[in-house]
Parts: structure tokens; sequence; C-alpha cells
């Protein structure tokens, strides 16, 4: 058998061994790696982009929600505060109201006097015309322009409110209970009853 003959039988027969310099690095690796290198180990773009999706999926309900309690609260807020506005307005106006009744009542409770002496003489017959008769239209207009209303009309219902009662007077023409005469009007202005009327209260005879 020649030199070349023999090389060509080592070359079909028997294995050639392998070069430990390349494959004892490798193998090193595999038996070495431990859970710390995978994970250390950068993920590709797919799955950096994967991983981002799954995550704004994850927070975007939790984040709606907390903005849709947040907008909850500021309307049930701004109710709150329209609620109190509203309530404020009309506090405001009804004070309002009662100031300026009473200024009124304060103003005609000082002209009271002058009143009377209007009544008595329209009663006697001394108002009936000239100046002063116009005059006093014109007071009584302008203080019924400010609220002013008498109090005390023959045959209403007696009311201890408005009416003080001076005496009874036994009569068929008005009910009992019912006023019969007027002594002296009384005036109210809005609600508030500056002077109660003097009155006669009609009695069963």
């Amino acid at each position: 058998m020649s030199m070349s003959d023999s090389e060509n039988t080592k070359g079909h027969g028997e294995s050639v061994p392998e070069d430990p310099e390349h494959s004892a690095p490798e193998s090193q690796e595999q038996e070495g790696l431990t859970v710390d290198d995978i994970l250390d180990t950068p993920q590709s773009p797919d799955a950096e982009t994967a991983d981002a999706a799954s995550s704004q999926d994850d927070a975007a309900p939790a984040g709606a929600g907390a903005a849709q309690r947040l907008a909850d609260e500021r309307l049930e807020d701004l109710r709150r505060l329209q609620a109190e506005f509203v309530n404020f307005k009309n506090r405001t106006a009804r004070e309002k109201d009662q100031l300026r009744d009473f200024v009124s009542g304060e103003l005609i409770a000082a002209l009271l006097p002058v009143l009377d002496d209007v009544d008595a003489a329209r009663k006697a017959g001394d108002l009936t015309e000239g100046p002063f008769a116009a005059i006093a239209t014109k007071l009584e207009d302008a203080l019924g322009k400010k609220g002013l209303t008498r109090i005390g009309e023959v045959g209403e219902s007696f009311d201890p409110n408005i009416h003080e009662a001076v005496l009874q007077q036994p009569t068929d023409e008005v009910a009992p209970d019912h006023v019969s005469m007027v002594l002296r009007s009384g005036f109210r202005v809005g609600n508030r009853v500056v002077r109660a009327a003097q009155v006669a209260v009609a009695a069963q005879p």
C-alpha cells in the first residue's frame, strides 16, 4: 500500500479529532450560562415595541378611570357652588326687600300724624277741593308707590295681627267678629304692619 492510499484510508475510515482550541470555549459558554445572563440579554427592537404597547394598554384603563373620577368631582364642586350662589342671591334679595320695607315704614311712621289729619279733614269735608286737597292726594299717591296700603275696612273679618279691637258693637249690619267701624286707619308697608287699625268689632245684638 502506498503513502497516498494510506492517507486516503485514514481520511475515510478514521474521524479527525476536533481542534480543542475551537470547541472548548463554545462548550464552556453553554454550560456556564445563568438566568442573569439571559435576563441581561438586550431585547430585539420588535420585542421592545411589543412590550411598550402592552404597558400602554394596561395603563390606559386606569388612567381613563382616574380622569373620569376627577371630572365627576369637579362637576359636583361646580354644582355645589352654583347652589350656594343661588341661595346667596335669594337671601340677598329678601334682605334687600326687608330693608326697603323697614326704611319706608320708618318714614311713614313719622308721617302718620299728617295722614291722620288728612283723614280727619276728609271726613269733615274740608278736602273736597282746593290746593290742600290736591296736596293730600299727591302725598297719598307718592306713599302708595312706596308700598303703603291702608288697613281697616268695614265688613272685613277681625284679625288681631292687623286690627286693634277698641270696643264691641252689637249690630245686625255686620256679621259677628267682623269690623263694624274703623276708628283709626292702620298702615302697612309691604309685609310690615306699621300701625294696626283701631276698630270696633261687631257682636251679636
